[in-house]
């Protein structure tokens, strides 16, 4: 079976979206799928080692044809113009297609977000008479409304005539969590049918008897601290500066450290924040290879998510796996509506707060600090839940049997 996956983040970009992506194509390869990628060519999210470097148009990589295209920036810009090359991408993407991908996939994923992307998925899909698999990660443009990044009613409303149509002609839409299937079949009619729940996953191998060659802790000057760290794209959605504020809170306690390992539009603004009010116990670094990220997972104390209360949909962080199949306790800061809650209840691996509770969110990291025998309970309950529920293997079986019933 040749399979076509169409994304914006793929490697060497470090974001959870590009591994997890990575993994999904590994594991088809691995089960003797033809396996193409079409995608942008990387310029951020990268590591110091790859930042810079020429990459060509179309490489093969372990067996996968992969495509990169040139597109315009959306690193720290103006929405405006983000809103522009977000417009702009399924017609560069779909020339890229038609021009590179000699052989007819049989079915076509494309990664959502951004939304456009289906776009260039739905056009393929008639150009080759294939089957599309759109992935719906984050609800757009619903988590731009919340955000307060879309206001103007006209584009809202093109958007939404935007998404409609794409979802219709999907033959399968699948999302991470049965939060988000719901949320979608209260908002859209006539998907019922098409909505599939696939959890993210996770490549545990990597997690495995992780050897530490490079001691992030004693790299950044903090061998004496309880570090919390976040590690990921520090954007609006994520809602940083309450994380900052608390910083601020607790920072009596001299020993608690957040350390915050990423790139992202709110970056600066965090450190000017930070430098200003001159707070001590952050610290901030650039992205780390993912090879060594579960390096710098091993270096830490406890993993942080954090989501905006401005996020109305139930989205859950991609990063919340790592820490859990690192065996690392979740401090986990999010909207009422992530589905994050659950999991973490599931899997008793830490505590789950909104962002508005802050004397509860200080009161959760006192109880971590002061007790290592709990956050090894946390940490050990994580790596158990994710084996038995978000493993690569496990939720690529789920894709296959999806791939059997559309090819039917």
């Amino acid at each position: 079976m040749r399979f076509l996956l169409i994304t914006d983040s793929y490697p060497p970009e470090i974001r959870s979206t590009s591994q997890i992506l990575y993994d999904l194509v590994r594991e088809l390869k691995k089960r003797g799928y033809e396996v193409s990628v079409v995608t942008t060519k990387p310029r951020y999210n990268l590591s110091s080692e790859d930042s810079g470097k020429k990459y060509k148009r179309i490489t093969e990589e372990n067996g996968v044809r992969v495509v990169r295209i040139d597109t315009p920036s959306v690193h720290k810009v103006n929405y405006l113009k983000r809103g522009i090359v977000t417009l702009m991408l399924p017609f560069l993407f779909y020339r890229a297609i038609k021009k590179e991908v000699k052989e007819k996939p049989d079915v076509i994923f494309v990664y959502s977000p951004p939304l456009t992307l289906g776009l260039s998925g739905v056009w393929a899909k008639r150009y080759f008479s294939s089957k599309l698999i759109l992935n719906v990660q984050d609800i757009f443009p619903q988590n731009a409304v919340d955000l307060g990044i879309l206001k103007n009613l006209l584009i809202i409303k093109f958007f939404e005539l935007i998404e409609k149509w794409i979802y219709r002609r999907a033959d399968i839409i699948s999302v991470h969590s049965e939060g988000n299937k719901q949320f979608l079949l209260n908002k859209k009619d006539q998907l019922e049918k098409k909505i599939r729940v696939v959890y993210n996953w996770i490549d545990l191998s990597k997690f495995k008897d992780i050897s530490i060659n490079r001691d992030f802790r004693v790299e950044y000057g903090l061998e004496s601290k309880f570090v919390i760290l976040f590690a990921g794209v520090l954007g609006p959605s994520q809602g940083l500066y309450n994380i900052i504020d608390i910083a601020k809170k607790i920072e009596g306690k001299d020993r608690i450290h957040f350390l915050f390992v990423g790139d992202g539009s709110e970056k600066e603004g965090l450190k000017e924040k930070v430098n200003s009010e001159n707070i001590k116990n952050v610290s901030f670094y650039p992205f780390v290879d993912k090879d060594i990220y579960p390096e710098l997972l091993k270096s830490v104390d406890v993993g942080l998510v954090s989501l905006s209360s401005k996020n109305k949909t139930p989205v859950v962080p991609g990063k919340l796996l790592g820490y859990m199949a690192a065996r690392l306790p979740v401090l986990a800061v999010l909207n009422k509506e992530s589905d994050g809650h659950d999991i973490i209840k599931k899997a008793s691996c830490g505590f789950s707060l909104i962002p508005e509770d802050k004397e509860g969110i200080i009161s959760s990291i006192l109880k971590l600090e002061s007790d290592k025998e709990l956050r090894k309970k946390f940490g050990e309950r994580g790596w158990t839940f994710v084996e038995n529920n978000f493993s690569k293997e496990v939720c690529v079986d789920k894709y296959e049997d999806i791939f059997k019933e559309i090819m039917k």
